[in-house]
């Protein structure tokens, strides 16, 4: 395996980090999951890194009741447990700038309070009235809120220009169907301008998934080549050993296809297909992601057998363990047809993608966390070595990793050693790990920083959330009228015959989800 090291000799010409300046980030649902398992932890690694403004505050808001100091302390419990190496002496400066304040959401009372409280903080840390709002609440919760933040005037700041000093951030899933996304983005956009809505997404914040539009717009070698001319195929995978844990109440009104398919998969898509942007500003950006999703075919529901699979894990073993199947799980119905695992064929109809297919599957409870996006070019037209043999030689593959170690790998064919000539495949390897020598921040972190200073670029669109929400509700209404149950896969399965029947019958398979780090890619 040959590594890749990256040049250092002008090294710091190409980096390029802003920090963030004056804020306030109110969190609603302060109290939950997400905000001590990833929001509060990232805060503290940017202040730890003095990409944080001395001149911000965190204002928590929840419905259990704490005190300031016992939100801190349960705050500083999380940021310990979350990372290894920290300075109490920071944390301590960290903590105290975190306040909190509890109230139901429905109630207009706590607005207001809200309202004061953040008067009297601005005015503390002289944060100049930048205020980022940020919704870690169960999607039902968005709409009240919302409304409540513009009656309460909290959407805007008076003054020409001022809007874009108060922020929104909304988390996934941003509506069911098409239907209710419209709806949302309705309510919002009565309050928000578009310029102030931050609709967060992780996956886009991970290093590999970032680093696909430096691949190809940064590199001459690759975008000759990236086209229909060239790639056979593209196949993206998110694959997880986790069920549905503690979260089946909500997943089993949901499923893979809400949960997963409408917002990272086509996110990834986007990113590895879309056109060339004039530049890099975060509407030019986000205006080809759009054209993308415009462009990809809409399913035939009358042939829909042909271009998707939906799957539902039974029992069975994961790292030699037995696991519950989805039925058995606490929380779901009964009766439950939910999909915890779907794979589909997509085409893209535009003069760069025709005919090429983009096979897409995403499931819980499979054999091992792997995610990539995996390019695979063309065949050979002709082998000159069939004199010894070698009728037919495999494909050159890139392949991008994103979990659990992120990395690219490039498959290529070799003379082995000797007198004989024989051939192999070997992996040009690349790992963020082991040539940079530092763990990988956390994708909230580059999100979040990216959000106070204002650059929207690597957060979705309202455009794209309806184009996206346009191409899924068919599928989802057909999966409702007919009451079609999905197939059962074993739990720890690579996969199961119907998923592969998919891709089979193009020809191709499934690469396999036996991938451990950034140097165990399987062709």
């Amino acid at each position: 395996m040959k590594e890749i090291k990256p040049s250092i000799q002008n090294e710091d010409r190409f980096c390029a980090e802003t920090a963030a300046g004056p804020s306030a980030f109110i969190v609603f649902g302060a109290s939950g999951d997400l905000a001590h398992r990833k929001l509060l932890g990232s805060m503290f690694t940017l202040f730890a890194e003095n990409l944080l403004s001395d001149r911000f505050y965190i204002l928590g808001c929840g419905r259990k009741k704490f005190s300031d100091d016992d939100f801190r302390i349960k705050a500083e419990k999380s940021i310990r447990s979350s990372s290894d190496f920290l300075s109490s002496k920071r944390l301590d400066d960290f903590a105290g700038r975190i306040y909190y304040i509890d109230g139901d959401y429905d109630d207009t009372g706590l607005y207001e309070r809200i309202a004061s409280r953040i008067a009297e903080l601005n005015q503390k840390h002289n944060v100049e009235g930048n205020l980022i709002f940020y919704l870690s609440v169960p999607p039902f919760l968005y709409t009240t809120i919302v409304e409540h933040l513009g009656s309460a005037g909290l959407a805007c700041i008076t003054g020409p220009g001022k809007e874009q000093q108060v922020k929104l951030v909304i988390e996934k899933p941003f509506g069911r169907d098409l239907r209710s996304a419209v709806d949302l983005n309705n309510c919002i956009s009565r309050c928000f301008k578009e310029s102030q809505i931050y609709r967060i997404d992780h996956y886009l914040g991970k290093e590999t998934v970032q680093n696909i539009l430096m691949l190809r717009f940064a590199n001459a070698i690759f975008e000759p080549v990236w086209n229909r001319n060239y790639i056979d195929n593209v196949q993206i995978t998110i694959a997880e050993t986790a069920g549905v844990e503690h979260r089946a109440g909500y997943y089993d009104t949901s499923g893979a296809t809400r949960d997963m398919f409408q917002n990272h998969m086509l996110q990834m898509v986007t990113l590895v297909a879309m056109e060339p942007p004039i530049s890099f500003e975060a509407d030019r950006v986000r205006d080809e992601k759009v054209r993308l999703l415009r462009s990809i075919r809409p399913f035939d529901i009358t042939r829909i057998n042909e271009f998707r699979v939906r799957g539902q894990y039974g029992p069975g073993l994961i790292d030699g363990k037995e696991v519950k199947g989805y039925m058995e799980e606490v929380g779901v119905s009964p009766d439950s047809k939910t999909e915890t695992f779907v794979a589909a064929k997509l085409f893209i109809d535009n003069w760069r993608w025709q005919g090429v297919p983009f096979y897409l599957r995403t499931g819980k409870r499979l054999a091992a966390k792997d995610t990539e996006i995996a390019i695979t070019f063309k065949k050979l037209p002709y082998s000159m070595f069939s004199s010894i043999g070698l009728d037919e030689l495999p494909p050159n593959v890139l392949v991008l990793k994103i979990q659990p170690e992120e990395g690219i790998s490039l498959s290529f064919q070799a003379k082995k050693p000797g007198p004989k000539i024989c051939m192999s495949t070997l992996n040009m390897n690349f790992s963020y790990k082991s040539v940079f020598l530092v763990d990988l921040p956390e994708a909230y972190q580059r999100l979040l920083l990216d959000c106070m200073v204002g650059d929207q670029t690597l957060f979705t669109r309202q455009d794209d959330v309806e184009i996206s929400w346009q191409l899924l509700t068919p599928l989802l209404e057909d999966w409702q009228q007919n009451e079609s149950a999905p197939y059962i896969y074993p739990a720890g399965s690579e996969s199961f015959p119907q998923a592969d029947a998919l891709i089979e019958k193009d020809g191709r398979q499934w690469r396999r989800l036996l991938a451990k780090s950034a140097y165990d890619i399987y062709q």
